[in-house]
C-alpha cells in the first residue's frame, strides 16, 4: 500500500491503467461546515463553510478509492471555480493541466476506525455499491493543491486489496476481493 500512498502525479491516471474503464462517481458536492483536518490543512479560520466534493473512483466497475476534496467556499469565486462544473470528470483534469497549480508533499495517514470520516465514507460506500467497505479500508493520503493563493485539500482513501497492484502497472486484469489485502 505504501507505493500507492506515495505515488506522485495523478491517481486517476494510475488507476485508469489497471483496467479498461475508469469512472468517477460523484457522491456529494456542495457546502458544509469546516472539519478540523481541513481547517488545519488549509490554514483557515474556525468560521465559514467549505465546498466539498466526495467521489468513488472505479475501474471496470470496481470501487477502489473514496476521495474527499475540500476548499474554503470563497475560493469557488476565484482560482477553483471550475470545480463546481467538474461533474463526473476526474479532479486531475484541473490539477495537472495548469502549471500554476502546486502540490504539497503527500501525507499518508491511517484514519480512525470509528471516526467521522470513516462513518461518512461507510454510509456513502454502502449507498453507492450496495455493500460495506472492507474493515481494513483505513489508509489514506492527503495533499494540498495551491493556485492563485487559494488551497484545495484532497484526501484519498484506498481499498486495501489495491496493494496487490503496482501503481506503475500497465494492463492486465483487475481483481479486487472485498475485505482482502495486507495492512500497511
Amino acid at each position: 500500500m505504501r507505493d500507492w500512498l506515495r505515488a506522485p502525479g495523478s491517481l486517476s491516471r494510475r488507476l485508469a491503467q489497471l483496467g479498461q474503464k475508469f469512472e468517477v462517481q460523484v457522491l456529494r458536492q456542495g457546502t458544509t461546515p469546516l472539519r478540523a483536518p481541513e481547517l488545519q490543512a488549509l490554514g483557515l479560520p474556525r468560521h465559514g463553510c467549505t465546498f466539498v466534493r466526495e467521489v468513488i473512483l472505479r475501474v471496470d466497475g470496481q470501487p477502489l478509492v473514496w476521495a474527499r476534496s475540500s476548499l474554503h467556499a470563497t475560493a469557488l469565486a476565484g482560482p477553483w471555480r471550475a470545480l463546481k462544473g467538474l461533474g463526473s470528470k476526474p479532479l486531475a483534469n484541473l490539477l495537472y493541466a495548469d502549471p500554476r497549480v502546486k502540490r504539497s508533499e503527500l501525507s499518508p495517514k491511517r484514519i480512525a476506525r470509528h471516526g467521522h470520516t470513516r462513518r461518512q465514507m461507510q454510509r456513502q460506500w454502502l449507498a453507492a455499491t450496495g455493500s460495506l467497505p472492507s474493515a481494513q479500508m483505513l489508509w489514506s493520503r492527503n495533499s494540498v493543491f495551491r493556485r492563485g493563493g487559494a488551497e484545495l485539500r484532497v484526501m484519498e482513501l484506498f481499498v486495501p486489496d489495491l496493494a496487490r497492484h503496482s501503481p506503475k502497472h500497465r494492463g492486465g486484469s483487475l481483481r479486487v476481493r472485498p475485505g482482502a489485502g495486507p495492512k500497511l
